[in-house]
């Protein structure tokens, strides 16, 4: 049987997405982003599910900087699921007695809107997911809500106070899964790829994005992150239509290599569907 690592504890979207990905394979949960790394890395799973894009907050910066900077394991496939937040406290409580809310970051800035409207006063406390938020509030000593999905909310035996609180309706966030390889070729592939430069020059990100244009490969997504090591110096995240063994992108990332300081492939895999 397969088994998955996924940010934990039971009651995150990260559950609901390795379900939806593999619903018969055992599901091992996980403190953080880096565990669920770790985990596979270790050989106590077989794949990750971590979070990396949602469509209102943009990218997950702890996976985008997990898989720039410290793991080495491949991309091998991805899946998009909706995103219901509930805002749920101990028992019914007026909204205005409501003195913090626990919730991941990502999903505070999903429902930011909400927040400042129902709850401007309300202190916002970051957890490690978004159940973790919810053990938070059921232990808190003052008057606490937590943000959270309505699974969490069953498990936990929570009250919901608000349904669907989140800022826009088609609130989504895609989940990479992670192995040791990436996934052969299917004719509808993704390949990501990070890339860093040696110095800063007018042009240089403009004519190493030709690589691929020049070779109708079609850049799906790119953004940047911090490379650590010095300040306003960037790796570059990229996602590409295709595979990493196509003969155009093979050609293409041979001369980016030729240009760039440090080129990491993440791995090739299907498109959601």
């Amino acid at each position: 049987m397969t088994k998955i690592a996924y940010l934990g504890p039971e009651g995150t979207y990260s559950e609901h997405a390795a379900k939806l990905w593999n619903h018969e394979s055992e599901l091992i949960p996980s403190d953080s982003i880096n565990m669920v790394s770790k985990t596979v890395e270790n050989g106590l799973a077989d794949q990750g599910i971590i979070p990396i894009e949602n469509s209102i907050e943009g990218g997950v910066t702890f996976t985008l900087d997990l898989m720039i900077h410290e793991s080495e394991l491949l991309i091998c496939g991805e899946i998009v699921i909706p995103i219901n937040h509930f805002l749920m406290a101990k028992e019914k409580i007026e909204l205005s007695e409501i003195k913090a809310v626990y919730s991941h970051p990502q999903s505070l800035g999903q429902c930011r809107e909400f927040l400042k409207k129902h709850l401007p006063n309300a202190e916002l406390l970051a957890s490690l997911s978004n159940s973790t938020a919810v053990k938070e509030m059921l232990e808190s000593n003052y008057s606490a809500a937590a943000i959270s999905s309505q699974r969490a909310a069953n498990l936990y035996d929570a009250f919901i106070l608000k349904e669907n609180i989140e800022d826009r309706p088609n609130n989504e966030t895609r989940f990479i899964v992670i192995s040791r390889k990436d996934h052969e070729k299917t004719g509808d592939d993704k390949t990501s790829l990070c890339f860093e430069f040696d110095g800063d020059r007018p042009g240089t990100l403009g004519f190493s994005l030709m690589e691929f244009a020049s070779r109708n490969i079609n850049l799906v997504k790119i953004e940047s992150r911090p490379n650590k090591k010095d300040l306003g110096r960037y790796v570059f995240f990229v996602e590409i239509e295709g595979h990493r063994f196509d003969q155009n992108i093979m050609q293409a990332i041979d001369a980016l290599s030729m240009n760039v300081s440090m080129l990491k492939i993440l791995g090739s895999y299907p498109k959601h569907k």
